[in-house]
This record gives structure tokens, sequence and C-alpha cells, in this order.
């Protein structure tokens, strides 16, 4: 079943513009991009959502462990991480002997890149066949352990604690999030450093690609992309040629703004001293800058 809200501004003007293609009890459908500019209601209210593929409330369990979201999201070069850690380390400075955590580390990009540069690095994620593959790098100033990040993980440990490329915003609950956050502070010592990376909840809503077909290693994914209040959504159909019939996928992620992290931070000892609004470290604009690159620091009373 398709839904678009009829609120959508003359919304009858334009369905004649959208290409479907029914298969396998689903409806995908396609929105030129003309149509999205002219329709000034579209942003707000695209809904494209499908009855068939709900999202689960650990929705991220399934696809982490998916060779495919790994394809899609991670066929990067290194030398853009390697990049983006030495801007991070020049402003930073850490000390040579620095304890380092990457909580949500994948596959160990940005981990991996940290330990060679001599760091104490520690790399936790909840995805098992992530962790098996980052394990596969391990060495004596680098280890991953599968974990979850609202429990805690070595209490008053670490200087550093890095979230990167919004590995947060996933759980169904605040409390889940506000467990999280907890975590993090936990694991610091005091005066330690949090660096959390999350998308710009504003500039996300004005430069949403709503619909978008990619192609890698001959596998089609057909995405579609919505938001509401609360969170933004994106489904991923993968077409390969290897499997009997489509997969789908499901994201949910919510839109925290700088105002939310602060309020989060300063409940659990975390005062935010720095915010960049991209990966080149320029500074944090609310209306155009895609990412907020937050530093906070664990101040005890």
């Amino acid at each position: 079943m398709l839904f678009i809200s009829a609120t959508v501004s003359n919304f009858n003007g334009y369905k004649n513009k959208c290409l479907g293609a029914c298969k396998n009890n689903h409806f995908r459908v396609f929105y030129p991009q003309p149509a999205i500019a002219e329709c000034p209601g579209f942003p707000i209210f695209a809904a494209i959502m499908l009855s068939s593929t709900p999202v689960k409330p650990n929705w991220f369990k399934d696809w982490f462990n998916s060779p495919y979201y790994h394809q899609l999201y991670f066929q990067r070069d290194h030398t853009e991480a390697a990049q983006f850690i030495n801007r991070l380390l020049d402003f930073l400075q850490p000390a040579s002997h620095s304890r380092m955590l990457d909580a949500g580390c994948g596959r160990g990009r940005h981990a991996l890149q940290l330990a060679e540069k001599g760091y104490d690095v520690t790399g936790t994620d909840l995805a098992a066949d992530s962790i098996d593959a980052a394990r596969l790098h391990e060495k004596e100033n680098l280890h991953f352990f599968r974990h979850d990040m609202r429990m805690p993980f070595r209490v008053n440990y670490f200087d550093h604690v890095f979230n990167f490329f919004t590995s947060f915003g996933y759980f169904q609950s605040d409390r889940e999030h506000y467990n999280a956050i907890r975590s993090f502070a936990q694991s610091l010592r005091p005066n330690g450093i949090l660096v959390m990376d999350y998308l710009n909840v504003h500039h996300a809503e004005t430069h949403l690609v709503h619909q978008q077909e990619i192609m890698l290693h001959h596998v089609n994914y057909f995405i579609t992309r919505w938001y509401d209040g609360s969170h933004f959504y994106k489904k991923i159909e993968v077409h390969d040629r290897q499997l009997d019939e489509p997969l789908i996928f499901a994201e949910k992620v919510a839109k925290f703004t700088l105002g939310d992290f602060n309020d989060m931070f300063a409940d659990h000892q975390l005062q935010i001293q720095e915010v960049f609004g991209d990966y080149q470290f320029n500074r944090y604009d609310v209306h155009h800058s895609p990412r907020m690159i937050m530093i906070a620091k664990k101040i005890l009373p």
C-alpha cells in the first residue's frame, strides 16, 4: 500500500508525473526532480511509506550486519578517513599515550587510522559481522569488541570517545539515547573529550534527496527518503542478480538538534566546547552546515 499525505498542495497535478512499478506485492514510486521542485508541500509531506516494510524497533541489527550496508555506505577511499582524522587530531592535540574509544566503529575504518598514529585504540560495535571484519586488523594498540553502546564500557578509562558518521539516534526511546550518552560519559576520564558526529537536521530537511538509484558492483539500490516531525526515514531496496527476490531494509534516525544534544550532554557532565559544520572543520552554521561535529568535555562538579 502506498501512502502519500493528502495535504500535499496540488498533488493531483503532480501525481501523473510519477512513474510507478508494482512487483512482488510492493510498490516503488519515482518522483522526477522537476515535479519535486514544483510542489511546495513535498519536502514536508512526502511520506512515501510501504506497509510491507515497517521500520522494526531494532532495524540496525540486521541492516548493519548486511554486506549490502557496507557496500552502499563504505566504498570509500581510506584517504578520506585519514584526512578527517588528521584534521580532528590537529584540533584535539591528544597526548601520545591517549586511550581512545571508537563507539559504533563498524569495520574499524577510523579506529585503524587512529591506531596508526600510535594511540591506544578500542573499537566497539553491535554488529557481529563488522567486529569480525575489524578484528582482522587488530594489533598491540588496536582491539575490537562487540558491545551495545547503551551499556557501560570501561568506566573512567578513556581520554577520548568518538562516535562518527551518525552512529546514534537509532533507538526507540529517549531513555535508550540517554543511556548511550551516559555510557560515553562514564567511559571518559575527568576532563576527557567526547566527539559526536551527527547530521544537521535543518540542512538534512532542506537538502533531502527523496528518490535515488545507485548501482555498485552489479547491485542496484533503490532508495526512498522522507521525514516527519521527529525522525528521518529511509527505505533501501536491494536488487542483486544473485537473489531470488529483492531485499528491503529501512532506517529511522532521530532528528536531534544541537539544543537536544546540549541537554543530553549537560545531564551527564558533558559540556560542548566547539561545534564544526563539516569534515573540513569549517564553522558550524545551523542552516548551511551538513554536519554537527560536537566537541564536548567531561567536567566534574
